[in-house]
This record gives C-alpha cells, structure tokens and sequence, in this order.
C-alpha cells in the first residue's frame, strides 16, 4: 500500500493536501508550525512515503516522523502499511499525535511506540476578567516593554537557558528567531520582554495572533536565574492585556502536562484545559 515517493513537489503537494483535509473536518491539523515551516521553506527532507491513492503520508526525518491518513480514506490499513514502512529502519523515533486520537494509540501500540509526552492546550474567554496589569517596575525593579532589534542575542540566550531541556523550544536558533519574526503575524508590539534594573534582560512572553479571533500565548520563557521573581506571571499578565486590546474572543497556550507551576500560574489566570485538548507524543526507543 505504502510506497516511496517521487519529486519533492509532488510530496509537498500530497503533504499539505492531506493536512488540509484533516483540518476541513474539524480535526487538528497533524503537522506542526515547524513541519509546515520546513515543507514551506525547503521541502520535505529526509523520506517521505506515501499511499498509492495519496490519501496518507509519513514524513521522516532524523528521529521526528509526521504520519497523517485523510479522514475519508481511514479503516483501510492505510495508516499501518505506512508506520511499517517509515519504522522499518532502526533507531529512535517519535511521533505526535494531535488530538490524542485512540486510532494513534493503538497502531502506536502495535509498532513498539509507547507514550512519553502529553501536550495540554489551555484556553480561556476573553470575557474573563484579568487582575490589572501592575505600574512599571512595581517594587520589584521589573520593567515589561516592547521588542527592540537589539534583544535578538539576549532573547536567545533566555530561551537556550530557559528550555535547556526542551527538545523543540530549546533548540531555537538565529535563523529560527528571523524565520517566525518574517511572519505576517509577527508583531513586535507583541513581543513583550522583562528587564532588570540593570537592562538585563530576564524573560519574555512572544504572543501571536495567526486568526483575528484567536489570541496565542505563543512562547513564555524566563531565565532560571530569575525564577521566584514574579517574572513569569507578569510577563503572562502583560502578553494576556496585549493580545485583549487586540480584540480577540479567546487566547489559547501549550502547556507539557507535567509542567505543574506554569499550569498553576495559567489557571490563575483564568485558563483551563478539556481533556480532547491533548496532543499526544510516541516514542520508539533507539
């Protein structure tokens, strides 16, 4: 059923056509922002495998593989023939699945995967209210304000500090930064950092807003040198007024389910989390 596919184009082409339909029928879409990033910008490296009807793919590349069958083809064996093949070769490799549907578990089940990652995505209305945003600095020496250019290096260093153990986040280059700051979305305004007395600086909160109704808590990281500082929920706080003055009628933000005092400081804030909203990571063993 599987086979390998031809002209890095024509895998393009399949790979969004499958992930569009996933979407039209009310699923999440099963590639992330830094799958459709890469597919957009240089094409679907590494292997890509794709069913004779071209109604499912799997994307492999390194250790990360992307496998999505469109919602009308499934039942078939379309998903499994396709798993088969892009694990045949040994090594480690994970896998999401977004939404934590049972289908993924099972046939992760099946190839040897187990779960080692849930991804919670928190959500809260706009018609909350927020506690108010506190003065500049109050008493704490904290100042928020907006990005300027000259933050690239230091966000960086923060976001390499913060996300050390992060195997996505963490990993955020130069070009990375450039990339999503290219973005139509991308809103410099909306790019809030903390600094210190000094101007050092010590977190930031990148919100985002990709859909004129849907605000984003995009990335909040802080330095660990600054933790128990408050800095964290200001910054939240801040990003959370931001994006309400942008007019949107709910902000949403991933959370690692295991990430208990990020999960205490959005819940404060008014968010929460429905069990359908999980994203769910396999893991093969090496």
């Amino acid at each position: 059923m599987a086979t390998a596919s031809g002209s890095p184009e024509t895998s393009s082409t399949t790979i969004l056509a499958i992930h569009h339909a996933c979407v039209a029928a009310g699923e999440p879409g099963p590639l992330d922002e830094a799958a459709l990033l890469l597919l957009r910008d240089t094409g679907p490296v590494g292997s890509v495998w794709v069913s004779r009807d071209a109604a499912g793919f799997a994307w492999r590349r390194d250790d990360v593989l992307d496998l999505a069958v469109a919602p009308a083809a499934r039942g078939r064996g379309i998903g499994g023939d396709l798993l088969t093949a892009a694990a045949a070769s040994p090594g480690r490799l994970a896998a999401w699945s977004h939404g934590g549907h049972p289908a993924a578990a099972r046939l992760a089940a099946g190839h040897g995967f187990r779960r080692t990652r849930d991804l919670w995505v928190m959500r809260r209305p706009a018609s909350v209210a927020l506690p108010p945003l506190p003065g500049a600095g109050a008493g704490s020496g904290l100042t928020v304000r907006g990005f300027r250019p000259g933050d690239a290096e230091e966000l960086l260093r923060v976001n390499a500090a913060a996300f050390a153990d992060h195997p996505e986040q963490g990993s955020m280059s130069a070009s990375d930064l450039a990339v999503r700051m290219a973005e139509p979305w991308f809103d410099a305004a909306g790019l809030l950092v903390a600094e210190d007395a000094d101007g050092s600086l010590l977190g930031f909160h990148w919100t985002k807003v990709a859909e004129p109704t849907v605000g984003e808590v995009y990335v909040v990281g802080v330095a660990p040198a600054a933790q128990g500082r408050g800095v964290g929920r200001l910054l939240t706080l801040a990003g959370l007024h931001h994006l309400l003055g942008r007019g949107v009628a709910e902000i949403e933000l991933y959370v690692e389910s295991d990430n208990a005092p990020a999960i205490a400081v959005y819940s404060g804030l008014g968010f929460s989390h429905a069990a359908a909203d999980t994203h769910v990571q396999y893991t093969r063993a090496g």
